[in-house]
C-alpha cells in the first residue's frame, strides 16, 4: 500500500457525507429564507469535512493507545493499529488538519464574529474528547447525544449563522433530521462492534441497550427523521416540497430490514447504506427549500 493509500485509509473518506450534509441543509434553509451567501457556505463546507477528518485520524489513534481495536474487530482497517502508520504521524497529521481548519474559521470569524470561534473550538474538544482524554464520552454512552447535537442543531444552525448572523426556528428545526439521520450512522456501526466493544470495557450505548434496544434506537431515529418534516410544515409552514426526502423512506425500509436481521461484518452494508441515506435526504431536502424558494 503506498503513502496516498495509507493517508485516505486513516481520513476515511466515506464519513465525509456525514459531515456535508448539515453544511449543505442550513446553507438551503439560508437561501429559502434569501440569505444565501455562497462564499462564506464554501468555506463552511471545507471547515466541516477538515474536520471530520480530524475526528477520524484522532479516533485511529486514541483508539490504538487504548488498546480497543483488537484483532476481532469488525469496521475498516485502522491504519495505526494496522502498522500502516505509526502513532507519531497520525498525531501530526490530526494538528494539521485541525490547523487548517482553524485557518479557515478564522475567515468565518471576520464574517460572522465571535460565536464562531465557540462553535469551532466546541467542536475540536468534541472530537478530540470522543476517544481521548481522561473522559472519552465515546466510551461512556455518551456519543449518540454528542453526535445528534454536534451534526444537528449545531452543525446546521451554525452553518445559517454564519450566513446570516440570526438563528431561525426553521433552521433548528432543519436540524432534527439530520441529527438522528447521522445518529442512525453512528448507531449501525456500534451495533456492528457490540460485542468487541463489550469485552474491552467500551460502554456505547449500544452495549448497555444490548442488540434489541440497539435495534429500536436505529428504527426510533429514522422515524423521528420523518416526522419531523411534517412538524415543519404544519408549524412553520415551510414549503410542501421538503417531502421530495420522502422519497428515500424505500432505502430506509430496506435498511431497517438489514438492521433488524444481520449482525457483525454484514452490517457494514448497511453502514454505508445509511450515510448515503443521511446524505440524500439532506440533498432532496435541500432542493425542495430551494424550490420553495424559486416557486
Amino acid at each position: 500500500m503506498n503513502s496516498t493509500s495509507k493517508w485516505l485509509l486513516a481520513s476515511r473518506p466515506k464519513t465525509l457525507p456525514a459531515a456535508a450534509a448539515p453544511v449543505i441543509v442550513g446553507s438551503a434553509v439560508a437561501y429559502w429564507q434569501h440569505s444565501f451567501v455562497w462564499f462564506p457556505a464554501l468555506v463552511t463546507l471545507m471547515t466541516a469535512l477538515l474536520l471530520q477528518v480530524g475526528a477520524n485520524l484522532a479516533n485511529d489513534v486514541f483508539d490504538y493507545h487504548r488498546g480497543v481495536d483488537v484483532p476481532e474487530r469488525l469496521g475498516p482497517l485502522r491504519v495505526t493499529t494496522a502498522g500502516l502508520l505509526t502513532p507519531r504521524h497520525v498525531v501530526i497529521a490530526m494538528v494539521v488538519v485541525f490547523g487548517a481548519a482553524s485557518i479557515l474559521g478564522i475567515y468565518l470569524l471576520t464574517f460572522a464574529g465571535w460565536p464562531i470561534v465557540v462553535i469551532g473550538l466546541s467542536a475540536i474538544v468534541a472530537a478530540l474528547a470522543y476517544t481521548g482524554g481522561p473522559f472519552p464520552y465515546g466510551y461512556y454512552g455518551l456519543g449518540d447525544l454528542f453526535v445528534f447535537l454536534f451534526f444537528g442543531p449545531v452543525a446546521v444552525v451554525g452553518t445559517y449563522y454564519i450566513q446570516t448572523t440570526t438563528v431561525s426556528a426553521e433552521s433548528l428545526w432543519s436540524s432534527i433530521p439530520v441529527g438522528f439521520l447521522t445518529v442512525a450512522i453512528l448507531v449501525v456501526n456500534n451495533l456492528r462492534d457490540i460485542r468487541t466493544d463489550g469485552a474491552t470495557g467500551k460502554r456505547t450505548l449500544a452495549v448497555r441497550l444490548g442488540v434489541d434496544g440497539t435495534r429500536i434506537e436505529y428504527l426510533v431515529c429514522l422515524v423521528l427523521a420523518y416526522l419531523s418534516l411534517i412538524g415543519m410544515w404544519v408549524l412553520l409552514q415551510m414549503p410542501i416540497w421538503i417531502f421530495l426526502a420522502y422519497a428515500t423512506i424505500p432505502l430506509a425500509y430496506k435498511l431497517v430490514k438489514m438492521v433488524f436481521t444481520q449482525v457483525g461484518r454484514p452490517l457494514n452494508l448497511a453502514l454505508a447504506g445509511t450515510g448515503q441515506l443521511d446524505l440524500l435526504f439532506g440533498l432532496l431536502y435541500s432542493a425542495g427549500l430551494v424550490l420553495g424558494h424559486l416557486l
